[in-house]
């Protein structure tokens, strides 16, 4: 079995991994929360955590990983949007929803084995596992407060807050902007459920009609889902803290554990042409408005470019690069693809998913004419191949000479390459070329196309 190396932010080293049971892999990824179309920035973990799940799932069978990235769908945003918009809520959060699943779809992204929405495990049947039951618990066991219709994370109670930021209490609380409310006893408490008013979402719960917080809902659906105790539990580097630092203060409080998840991924920043992305800066951009222009694959080629822990410089030109790149490999890749990708390739993902090195083992099997072994290795990695020659075929810039005319040149190349006639080859080859036609000679016989 393929040995998995995994960088873990909580302890800050490259080990390997092992699961509490290679029959039953657990992996929690924090998902979108639907109140707009994602973003580019969004689409990182999205990819990254799904070439992770396709390296599990290759590593220990289909069946033996499950994989859950949540819906945040009750969120003040969601509310002030649905407000803006004068639609309910319910429809703004299945609208924008839907509109990710196809967003991620076109990216190349498998669907996860479950991905719960946040307002189904707010309150559940007696003997199930929901958030209001958690704050129950963390009441009973002295790590939560009611005060004013709220309940609160007191975090004096949790000697070990801040592992995973690897910063002190002190350290966390100079550097946060935190809530200043008087009914908090200590300024770093938390909110774990907050009441509403009669135009917000509310659940009836023992504090009142209310809604919960936000780092509240993944400790409940990853615990309901996947136990006290899981795996992998993946996201943004924006969400070390405060949102993964409450989600482990909550959650390992709550069932006594010593730890929630046993490995923490972290996935770098990205910037779009060398500048934080920023709608006051103009560079705010959506998965949708790439897709637009280019294909998914592209866009998810162009994303795994840089190692996930790094950051990532967004670029037109890395995009054309990313084009480019794709169109050798899928001009190379022919025939009946191998049913299990090529070693090397698995090699470079089991080092903690090195992509960069992934990427110079697909080009090494181009240079050697692995034609089937590329073609299952696209595969494995999310490219598609169909939808590739699709967009291409919609953008090719028309051909300067007749169909007919340019059937009838490559026919006389191939007759004089037959009589070794190379010269005169070569000479209606450049012919072509002057019009724009570029030929391929390959294995399956010549195919052209017209110069970009």
């Amino acid at each position: 079995m393929t040995t998995l190396k995994l960088y873990s932010s909580l302890t800050r080293s490259k080990d390997v991994f092992t699961p509490i049971a290679a029959t039953d892999v657990r992996m929690y990824v924090c998902g979108p929360t639907v109140y707009d179309r994602a973003h580019i920035g969004n689409a990182r973990p999205v990819i990254v955590f799904d070439l992770l799940y396709r390296l599990l799932r290759h590593v220990y069978g289909p069946e033996a990983v499950t994989y859950v990235r949540n819906i945040t769908d009750v969120d003040d945003k969601i509310n002030a949007r649905a407000a803006e918009r004068g639609v309910s809520i319910r429809q703004l959060t299945d609208d924008t929803a839907r509109a990710f699943h196809e967003d991620v779809a076109e990216l190349g992204c498998l669907r996860p084995t479950h991905e719960p929405r946040a307002t189904e495990f707010i309150c559940r049947g007696e003997d199930e596992l929901d958030m209001v039951k958690l704050v129950e618990r963390l009441i009973e066991r002295g790590h939560a407060y009611e005060a004013e219709g709220h309940v609160l994370f007191d975090v004096s109670s949790m000697p070990a807050y801040g592992r995973l930021a690897h910063r002190s209490l002190d350290e966390m609380q100079a550097g946060a902007r935190v809530e200043v409310a008087p009914y908090k006893k200590g300024a770093m408490d938390f909110v774990l459920w907050k009441p509403s008013s009669e135009a917000e979402p509310g659940w009836d719960s023992p504090w009142g009609r209310g809604r919960p917080g936000w780092h509240l809902e993944c400790s409940a659906m990853s615990a309901a889902l996947l136990g006290e105790v899981f795996d992998i539990h993946g996201g943004g580097i924006d969400l070390i803290f405060p949102h993964h630092e409450n989600e482990i203060a909550q959650s390992t409080c709550c069932f006594g554990r010593d730890r929630m998840a046993n490995v923490w991924m972290h996935n770098g920043f990205l910037q779009v042409e060398g500048e934080k992305m920023s709608k006051s800066v103009g560079n705010f951009v959506t998965i949708r408005e790439v897709l637009a222009d280019w294909p998914g694959d592209v866009a998810r080629l162009a994303m795994l470019t840089a190692h996930y822990r790094q950051p990532i410089n967004w670029t037109i030109k890395g995009l054309q690069e990313a084009e480019k790149t794709l169109g050798q490999w899928f001009d190379a890749a022919a025939g009946e693809a191998d049913p299990r990708p090529a070693p090397g390739v698995v090699e470079a993902l089991a080092d903690d998913l090195n992509t960069p090195k992934m990427i110079a083992e697909i080009h090494r099997l181009r240079a050697e004419g692995g034609r089937k072994a590329l073609a299952g290795t696209l595969g494995f990695l999310g490219f598609r191949p169909d939808a590739f020659a699709d967009w291409r075929a919609a953008h090719a810039p028309e051909a300067a000479l007749p169909l007919a005319e340019i059937e009838r040149l490559i026919e006389d190349r191939i007759a004089a390459r037959r009589e070794r006639n190379f010269a005169e080859a070569d000479r209606i080859r450049d012919e072509l070329l002057a019009s724009g036609i570029v030929l391929k000679d390959g294995a399956g016989g010549t195919s052209w196309e017209v110069a970009r």
